[in-house]
């Protein structure tokens, strides 16, 4: 039967569309040869495993009844169980959630982490409603999705404006619908429901460990060093702190608010002390403030976009001046922008990496559940430095043998990775 032509395919495997979607095949596109004789399966790559888009009513607290959308994902899940986060927010698109579904494949493959890529979303702005209100839209939503998802299926975590609280009421929900507690089931849960120690610090502390040693290979003394972050929670706002412990100088914070900026470094424990996500970062006048365009700009030694994708754009890359950008978001550069910056000598180190460490204390997470012992946080912290610290000098490595750039050499890593598992499971039936 000849292939369907891409007019035919259905509008998301489309790899003209410039939505996150387009950006993830474009990704694909330039690894495909260096997959060799597992290219024949680069297709499975292109199309997620399952798409489950749900209508999720709940009663506001004014009585009125609301409709959101919402979205599970799984990508792929040849080399284990999908695991990815759920976000909340005004701008969620089934294009966004199906390209984060997929990146999550990527970044457990480049990190060896067991699980297949999957992600969720609901198209809500979560500062407009109560809590007792996005209580009910988060159980309404886990009861819509519950038949794929589980301890060995698919397990959720946080994501944007997502956080502990939620996963309690996610692992609440899944218990009344099957009669079981089964605390695995999603994770980034309260320590007191079986949440690990050290998860929130994860993805922020990942950050600063493949920092360091992309600093170190780019022979950059780290103290003193100049570096900008483009964001202030969990990954912005832990990488910065872990950089001024370090020595560095943290000189520009970014969020929704705007930019502060001091070029003595900013007093980042400080900072963060008193800083309000709600009100934001300029609201701590903590420094001067720049416009956007003047953050970008900004001469450094690292810059980090922590915050959501599409930050680096054909628009600002050539005005970027840093020496290694270290992907703390999903999907903060356009194929696009990954040129120029190569280009221009800059070391990107990409968010599949990056930003790799949270899955990777979730999957520590998952494990402590099933065994129903947890361990101590200097275990975890030291787990999680062995195992991103091997997941960038592997893909360094595979960079260098190829002479390609990161992105594409942990591309080479972890697609090679899902496809040999494809390969060796077959096809049913």
């Amino acid at each position: 039967m000849n292939q369907p032509t891409q007019h035919e395919l259905p509008s998301y495997l489309n790899p003209n569309d410039l939505g996150p979607w387009g950006i993830y095949l474009e990704q694909v596109e330039r690894v495909a040869p260096y997959l060799g004789k597992l290219g024949k399966w680069v297709e499975t790559l292109k199309r997620p495993k399952r798409i489950l888009t749900v209508d999720v009513p709940v009663e506001l607290d004014n009585g009125t009844i609301a409709h959101f959308e919402g979205y599970r994902v799984q990508h792929n899940m040849a080399r284990g169980p999908g695991k990815g986060g759920v976000r909340y927010h005004q701008d969620v698109t089934l294009s966004e959630v199906m390209a984060l579904s997929a990146w999550m494949s990527v970044k457990c493959a480049a990190v060896n982490v067991p699980f297949g890529g999957a992600k969720g979303g609901i198209r809500i702005d979560p500062r407009k409603y109560s809590q007792k209100e996005l209580e009910r839209v988060t159980r309404r939503y886990i009861t819509e999705i519950g038949m794929i998802i589980g301890p060995d299926k698919d397990i959720p975590a946080p994501d944007v404006n997502t956080n502990a609280q939620i996963m309690a009421w996610m692992v609440d929900t899944y218990a009344m619908n099957t009669g079981q507690l089964a605390t695995g089931v999603v994770t980034g849960k309260p320590l007191s429901l079986g949440g690990s120690l050290g998860r929130v610090e994860a993805t922020g502390r990942g950050v600063f460990t493949v920092g360091v040693e992309a600093a170190r290979d780019a022979g950059i003394d780290l103290n003193g060093a100049r570096v900008v972050v483009q964001g202030c929670g969990n990954v912005g706002g832990i990488a910065a702190k872990l950089f001024h412990e370090a020595g560095a100088k943290v000189i520009a914070m970014q969020d929704h608010s705007g930019t502060i900026y001091n070029a003595s470094g900013l007093d980042v424990p400080a900072l963060l002390g008193s800083y309000e996500p709600q009100q934001g970062i300029v609201s701590t006048k903590a420094g001067d403030t720049l416009s956007a365009e003047e953050f970008w700009a900004l001469e450094c030694e690292i810059l980090i976009p922590a915050a959501l994708e599409n930050q680096i754009t054909v628009k600002n890359a050539d005005s970027i001046r840093a020496k290694i950008v270290i992907e703390g978001a999903n999907g903060p550069t356009t194929p696009e922008a990954d040129d120029i910056l190569s280009s221009k000598g800059i070391m990107v180190i990409p968010d599949v990496i990056a930003n790799a460490g949270g899955v990777t204390v979730s999957y520590f997470e998952w494990a402590q559940n099933f065994s129903s012992y947890f361990w101590e946080e200097d275990l975890i912290n030291d787990r999680l430095g062995r195992m991103m610290r091997d997941a960038y000098q592997s893909t360094a490595t595979v960079a260098k043998q190829h002479n390609v750039t990161l992105r594409t050499a942990a591309f080479i890593s972890a697609c090679t990775r899902i496809l040999e598992a494809r390969e060796l499971r077959g096809l049913y039936p």
